[in-house]
């Protein structure tokens, strides 16, 4: 947790002083200024795809393991209940699987065909 609360202020101070001109003034710089505020922009939507994706992977693991350990601890509890269990756990992790795919279509919407690229200069 201390790591984060760091590296992420480090990395917008990093962001503001690589990136100097999109405050430049006139005409020339107004052109670059727009450059580099595209170039911030998909980085930043890079970014946050990837961040979405590892929390949903993350999420989406945990989910899945507790369901098969559970399953498991059930079928040894009552083995003759095991076709009921393991329909169930098949079904329960596609449902599991479903929110990471989610995750994932949002992320490529952002990546290649974003809605918000006409807001920017």
């Amino acid at each position: 947790m201390k790591k984060s609360l760091i590296f992420l202020p480090a990395l917008a101070l990093l962001t503001l002083v690589l990136v100097p001109d999109v405050w430049a003034e006139g005409a020339e710089g107004a052109h670059q200024a727009a450059g580099n505020a595209k170039i911030l922009f998909f980085t930043g939507v890079g970014m946050a795809a990837a961040i979405g994706m590892a929390i949903a992977s993350f999420g989406t693991g945990l989910g899945k393991g507790n369901a098969v350990r559970g399953a498991v601890e059930g079928i040894a509890r009552n083995p003759g209940a095991s076709g009921k269990i393991l329909s169930t756990l098949l079904i329960g992790l596609a449902m599991i699987e479903s929110l990471a795919i989610y995750t994932l279509v949002i992320a490529l919407i952002l990546l290649f065909a974003n809605p918000f690229l006409g807001l920017i200069g």
